[in-house]
């Protein structure tokens, strides 16, 4: 009988080392997977050379130049960040797209305006199944785009000099429900135009969503949305 016993527990022990250990597998190449976060491009030494000579920022020949109306055009995008636990093992979940829409007006060398669409639909990692279920999550048949409305002017002077990094604060909507948020912004001229880049904290439950839970694998309470944005007038 204890021959017996001891041969169950170390079946047992296998089983949950092999499941431990094919997890630990799974999340270690997802996670090498995953893509980094956005973040503004790196100016060319062309490009760079030509603002210094000038004694301008790269892409701003003055300070009127950012001055106007802007809208979201193509190389933009937005989606989400968010963390799985798998078995025990934390697994980085990136989702993507590119179609972002939406305007930006700056006066007086503040952000005074911007509204930004994104087609949730089009949001897709590496994963077609975590991609369904995310549309369902998200009620996207009911809710297809998510939006962020600025609700305060910000101050971006610093772009002239560089990259203005500053805080937003703003309107955003996911699945029909509005939450005021705060945005970590920066900003920098480019050669083509303007670029500015973005993460807000998100909490699910805020918004009426349910973070899947499945037992063996669930989805932290919280994540973020990421945006780098494209700006041409």
């Amino acid at each position: 009988m204890r021959k017996k016993l001891v041969t169950i527990v170390a079946v047992l022990v296998i089983i949950i080392g092999g499941i431990w250990g094919g997890s630990a597998i799974y999340a270690s190449k997802e996670n090498s997977k995953a893509p980094t976060a956005l973040s503004l491009s790196t100016p060319t030494a062309a490009t760079a050379t030509e603002g210094a000579s000038s004694g301008a920022t790269p892409g701003v020949s003055d300070s009127g130049s950012l001055e106007g109306d802007w809208s979201i055009v193509q190389g933009s995008q937005a989606g989400y960040r968010v963390a799985e636990v798998l078995n025990g093992q934390n697994v980085t979940v990136v989702g993507r797209t590119e179609s972002v829409e939406g305007s930006v007006t700056i006066a007086d060398s503040k952000l005074t305006a911007a509204q930004v669409s994104v087609d949730l639909t089009g949001v897709a990692t590496d994963n077609g199944s975590r991609d369904s279920q995310f549309l369902s999550i998200l009620k996207t048949a009911e809710f297809p785009s998510a939006t962020f409305t600025l609700s305060a002017p910000v101050d971006i002077a610093a772009i002239k000099a560089g990259v203005a990094s500053v805080k937003a604060v703003g309107d955003l909507t996911i699945a029909g429900t509005t939450k005021s948020v705060t945005v970590d912004l920066k900003a920098q001229s480019t050669g083509s135009g303007v670029e500015v880049q973005g993460s807000i904290p998100v909490t699910f439950s805020d918004y009426g969503i349910a973070a899947p839970d499945l037992g063996f694998v669930k989805v932290e309470p919280a994540g973020s949305v990421e945006m780098l944005l494209k700006l041409s007038k």
